[in-house]
């Protein structure tokens, strides 16, 4: 049970200058740069290895103006305009404030992983995200958000960087001015409590918590969750004992293209290269361009809650280049067919109506006509045989609200006092994706991750 204690209740076993909740993107970069700047750092992690949201992730890091884009020609690519692209996307919703500090920091942040803690980039230049006016989206080499993780954890663990698993923080300490330690609860049974000079939150967000989703974001209530179980909103409720400041909690990344029952992620780079979704009656029924996030509420909005990705031969091979796909192969999850009647048959739709949809499509492709649903189809060509597609449903991914930061990632009272030394990250942070759904930008999720875990670490241990 998360709880806020007091001062007198702790019987400390052990002090460290920064304390770290949650070894994932955000903990351990806050932890490598607190490092850096000579903090005795611990990082506590729940689960007896470091996974949660960042290993479920796809890996993927919006940043401008780096040297990666450069060395492959992206020009004109400036804080500014990011920021332009995420305000756009949230309707100008979003903590102005925020969202300059994060898109004027990321692209530091991941130079200084490559030049400090060697972890390599490379910059996804094929196909551009829905709402990102440039290519700038950032991978390690593997394209996984696993593959991400391990690296950082590789890194941690050459900087010296103390990571402790198998330990739930299930309280604070706290006085009125500060935060003095937490309360460990281990999985025999035993308790430790540790003192601090600074305290980094770093555990994610509440998706895992059905009760807070079904007061937050109602609209996915009983939706699949595909995120870490420990998410369980830890982060908001001592902040709402401390009398946080807490945005945002109705926002939330979904995203509308989860391989159903396989539970594997299906890249929406399909979509933007030509592929369709159609419902249960073999009707397209959305721009698919939108947005993946807010895809998530449409495809539940259909019959039986599912629909099927449709594409064909060229963007199927296109799309093997992502594990997640050929990880969906394997689970046999992807469909083929050489006529448009074998694929109607194969995934229970009345051909006609497949068909008049492809004709649709195609004659959209050919610059014949407006899509109903606002989609350009010129930029691509039409889909042609043998076609596949695999079934999907929507699904939340991680919530987006939580503790107001100001712009060293100190967590801020509902006054706009700043905690002296107590910081925030990632998902237990209030994100840059406005309040609900249709406001969450591609990589929103590992942005503020990575751009607050580099700013609180650097200002958890004053020097």
């Amino acid at each position: 049970m998360s709880a806020v204690l007091p001062v007198s209740a702790m019987k400390a076993d052990a002090e460290v200058d920064v304390a770290i909740i949650g070894a994932g993107a955000c903990g351990l970069v806050a932890a490598l740069r607190a490092v850096e700047a000579g903090a005795d750092v611990l990082v506590l992690e729940r689960d007896a290895k470091p996974t949660g949201s960042t290993s479920m992730s796809s890996g993927f890091i919006p940043a401008p103006a780096t040297r990666f884009q450069r060395a492959i020609g992206v020009e004109d690519d400036t804080p500014e305009r990011f920021a332009g692209d995420i305000q756009a996307k949230t309707k100008n919703r979003a903590d102005p404030g925020l969202v300059a500090t994060v898109s004027g920091t990321i692209g530091s942040a991941l130079e200084w992983l490559a030049d400090s803690h060697g972890l390599e980039w490379i910059v996804l230049d094929d196909f551009l995200y829905p709402g990102h006016s440039r290519h700038r989206m950032h991978a390690v080499p593997e394209k996984t958000g696993a593959a991400l993780l391990q690296r950082l954890a590789t890194a941690a663990e050459a900087a010296g960087v103390m990571v402790a698993t198998g330990t739930h923080v299930t309280g604070l300490f706290a006085d009125e001015e500060r935060i003095r330690g937490v309360r460990i609860s281990r999985a025999d049974g035993s308790e430790e409590h540790l003192a601090c000079k600074a305290l980094v939150l770093a555990c994610n967000g509440y998706g895992g918590n059905a009760s807070l989703v079904a007061r937050h974001i109602p609209e996915l209530e009983g939706a699949q969750y595909h995120g870490h179980a420990g998410n369980q909103g830890d982060a908001v409720l001592w902040g709402q004992a401390l009398g946080a400041d807490i945005r945002d909690l109705s926002g939330y990344q979904g995203h509308g293209s989860l391989a159903h029952p396989h539970q594997i992620l299906i890249s929406w780079a399909l979509m933007m290269e030509g592929g369709i979704q159609v419902n249960a009656a073999g009707q397209r029924f959305s721009n698919e361009h939108a947005g993946y996030s807010e895809q998530a509420v449409k495809v539940l909005a259909q019959p039986s809650r599912f629909a099927w990705n449709v594409y064909d031969q060229r963007i199927h091979d296109f799309a093997q280049a992502f594990p997640d796909y050929r990880d969906a192969m394997e689970a046999g999850a992807i469909r083929r067919a050489d006529s448009l009647d074998e694929l109607a048959r194969q995934i229970d739709v009345d051909p006609r109506a497949l068909s008049d949809t492809l004709r649709t499509v195609a004659a959209l492709q050919a610059g014949e006509g407006a899509d109903e649903f606002g989609r350009d189809f010129t930029a691509r060509p039409a889909l042609k045989a043998p076609l596949h597609a695999v079934k999907v449903t929507g699904a939340l991914f991680h919530t987006q609200g939580g503790l107001m930061v100001d712009g060293e990632a100190h967590v801020l009272s509902n006054s706009g006092r700043a905690f002296p030394n107590l910081f925030a990250g990632g998902g237990a942070a209030c994100g840059v994706s406005g309040p609900d759904v249709s406001g969450y930008l591609s990589g929103n999720g590992l942005l503020t991750a990575i751009a607050l875990g580099y700013i609180a670490g650097h200002n958890s241990f004053p020097r």
